[in-house]
This record gives structure tokens, C-alpha cells and sequence, in this order.
């Protein structure tokens, strides 16, 4: 006997924010899930609900977290989400991979290694897939930041799960960012990307604890060192490196009053405010590019002349800017 099954009908806009409003977690992930599909109908469904839910976002402290590989961020997120839970916090995690673009799948071992915070009903999870793009990142994740504050979660930690470009993006949209290290500062600093001591708001060296203390301190002020002749990335902010044990939660509520005084001084000095518009300005501008290229990129005129104009360059006959000149008024004179 044949059997026939009627497929899972999707939830409407008014179903979804109406769920979100109520913070269903449930939900919440299908929201998400919605706003990372490549679909044109789900993103044109994913704009109404942000559209939709924005009225109801709550003030929140976005948090980044990135590190080298071995640093033991899961188990510092976890530790120090559950702290921040216990302090009467909503804390949403939403993982960040933008150089897994090969197999674009999803990091959900993170999640597994967060033991109490994924069972926390204070918390919320996300490991989101990195969609191959930065750009792709950075609007979803932008897109689940807001959700996620429509929920109730006042606290987002958004970790960096890739390395090289992934700090860049997620320092870009959040208002305080905290580095995690080992011990071994010098030999470290050989393998990070150049730049990256110029972001973090905080350096924290973890697994300070048993025989790996002392060796835990003398990188800690090797890392002052360093830092004090570095510009840093926030005006009137001292950035400082302090020590912590994830695994003892040694350190962790130390690392929260520090980020308490950062929230302090950056709002008595306005510069909260103006990083997030700042934020917001460069979010619009970078997803009008992004929309105008592959629109430029995907019109059917445009894909059929480009071989044949990208053949002229290669043997010289035409200009590579002359070409592109040409491509681009062909453009303008289909759409205007």
C-alpha cells in the first residue's frame, strides 16, 4: 500500500515573529534558518520578519570571541556563558566560520563540546554553516544578532570559528572583542595574522591553572608588552592582557567586570552609540556592493559577452579598463 506524506507546512511571518516575540527557541532556530537560506523566496520572507521584529530588539552587549586553534574557546564559551546565565543573563552563542568554504557545512561540534550551555534554558546555540562568502556571513549573522535580541537574549557572543579573514568580520559587528590565547606569546604571534593584536578589546591567556600557571603569567606580560605599543582599537580603552582557567573558572568573573567597565566608559564617552551606527552604515554599504555585483555578475546579457570581452583583454584587444568600461555601460543601458 502506497503511503503518501504531506509535506511540513512552513510557518507564516506572522507565526514566526509572533513566536520570536514570545522567545521560542524553537522558532527562533527556524527563523534563523530562514534568514541563512540562498532561496530568493526565503529571503524575501527572512526580510519581512527582521522588518517585522526589529520593533521589539532589546538592548544587548554583542561579544566576539576568537582564537587560535588549541585555545579552548568552546570550553572558555562555555564557562563563561554559564557564569553570565547564573548572573540572571540570556545568552545566545552564534558560531562564525567563514574559511570553511569548501565543505560549507555546519560546526556543530561546538555545540557538543558546550555541555551546560546547551542545556541551559537560559541560553541559545547556533552553529550556523559559513555559506562560502564573507559577505554571506556577515549579513546572516548580522540577521541573527537581531533576532536573537527580539528574543529576549541580551548577551551574543559570536564566535570565530575560522581563522585569517573571520576576525576581521566578526570585530565589524560587535561592540566588544576579546582574543584568547595560550602561553608561548612569541611563538604564537608567528602564526596569527598580521593585525589581529590590533583588534581585541581584551587578550585573555587561558588554561592558566596546575603546571601551566606560571608559564600562563610570563605570556600574560609578554602580551602587556606587546600591547602597550600598539594603538588601541577603541579610543580611551586601555587593552590589557589577563590570565584564566576555563576548565577551574579561574578569571571568568574578572574577564565579565572588565567587560562591564569597557560597556561603562564606551557609553559615558557616546562611543557605543557611534560604533553600532558606524556598524550599521558600513553593514548597508557593503550589502548594496555585494547585491549590485551579482546582479551586474548574474544578468544574462552580461554572462554572455564577458568570455568573449575577458578573450580581447587576454590578447590584447582591448583594455582591461576599457573592457570594463564597456561591460559596465551595457549594463546601465539594460537597466536604466
Amino acid at each position: 500500500m502506497t503511503k503518501y506524506y504531506r509535506k511540513k507546512q512552513e510557518k507564516t511571518v506572522a507565526e514566526i515573529v509572533s513566536g520570536i516575540k514570545e522567545s521560542d527557541r524553537v522558532v527562533l532556530a527556524q527563523a534563523i534558518t530562514l534568514v541563512e537560506s540562498n532561496a530568493h523566496r526565503h529571503f524575501k520572507q527572512a526580510q519581512e520578519v527582521i522588518e517585522a521584529v526589529m520593533p521589539f530588539q532589546k538592548p544587548s552587549i554583542r561579544i566576539g570571541i576568537t582564537g587560535v586553534p588549541g585555545a579552548g574557546k568552546s570550553t572558555f564559551i562555555d564557562t563563561f556563558g554559564t557564569y553570565l546565565c547564573d548572573l540572571g543573563h540570556r545568552v545566545a552563542v552564534l558560531a562564525v566560520d567563514p574559511s570553511s568554504q569548501v565543505s560549507k557545512g555546519s560546526i556543530l561540534g561546538d555545540k557538543t563540546r558546550m555541555e551546560r550551555l546547551s542545556i541551559n534554558p537560559r541560553a541559545f546555540i547556533r552553529p550556523s554553516p559559513a555559506s562560502g562568502t564573507l559577505g554571506g556571513v556577515n549579513r546572516k549573522t548580522r540577521e541573527s544578532i537581531i533576532l536573537c535580541e527580539a528574543a529576549g537574549f541580551d548577551i551574543i557572543l559570536v564566535e570565530t570559528v575560522g581563522v585569517g579573514q573571520g576576525e576581521f568580520v566578526v570585530r565589524s559587528m560587535v561592540d566588544f572583542f576579546l582574543l584568547l590565547v595560550l602561553t608561548g606569546a612569541g611563538d604564537e604571534l608567528q602564526t596569527m595574522k598580521k593585525g589581529i593584536m590590533e583588534l581585541p578589546d581584551l587578550v585573555v591567556v587561558n588554561k592558566a591553572d596546575g603546571d601551566n600557571l606560571s608559564k600562563a603569567k610570563k605570556a600574560m606580560q609578554e602580551y602587556n608588552t606587546i600591547l602597550h605599543f600598539l594603538k588601541p582599537y577603541t579610543d580611551g580603552w586601555t587593552t590589557k592582557a589577563v590570565t584564566a582557567s576555563s576548565l577551574k573558572e579561574i578569571g571568568i568573573k574578572e574577564i565579565s567586570h572588565e567587560i562591564d567597565d569597557f560597556i561603562r566608559v564606551t557609553q559615558e564617552t557616546k562611543q557605543f552609540e557611534q560604533r553600532r551606527m558606524a556598524q550599521q552604515k558600513d553593514w548597508h554599504e557593503s550589502l548594496l556592493k555585494e547585491m549590485i555585483y551579482d546582479m551586474f555578475y548574474q544578468h544574462p546579457i552580461i554572462k554572455e559577452k564577458i568570455p568573449q570581452y575577458e578573450s580581447d583583454v587576454l590578447n590584447g584587444k582591448k583594455s582591461v579598463s576599457g573592457s570594463a568600461m564597456e561591460l559596465v555601460q551595457l549594463f546601465k543601458d539594460k537597466h536604466l
